[in-house]
């Protein structure tokens, strides 16, 4: 799956569920939640059994948010990535 079909993905979830009336602000708020229960997991991977797929759910999660919330505010992150790759390639690091 590429990303434009995982937005595609996003968009229809979030219809099924319900979730298209989050405003903009709620959803940046629940992807920056996802990001800190993320952190937190990878703090404490140590301690916990699978901790490599706790922490690629935690991705999703924050993933899922992001595409959400590029859908609420018609970006297309595919076009974005491409773009931004473009920028990189010519950055002096």
């Amino acid at each position: 799956m590429n990303i434009s079909e995982f937005q595609q993905y996003v968009s229809s979830f979030s219809k099924e569920k319900g979730f298209q009336h989050t405003t903009i602000e709620e959803r940046t708020m629940y992807a920056m939640a996802e990001l800190g229960e993320l952190a937190e997991v990878i703090l404490k991977r140590d301690k916990i059994q699978d901790s490599k797929r706790e922490i690629g759910l935690e991705m999703f999660d924050v993933i899922w948010n992001v595409c959400d919330l590029a859908n609420k505010l018609e970006i297309d992150l595919e076009k974005a990535f491409e773009e931004k790759m473009m920028i990189n390639k010519k950055r002096e690091w």
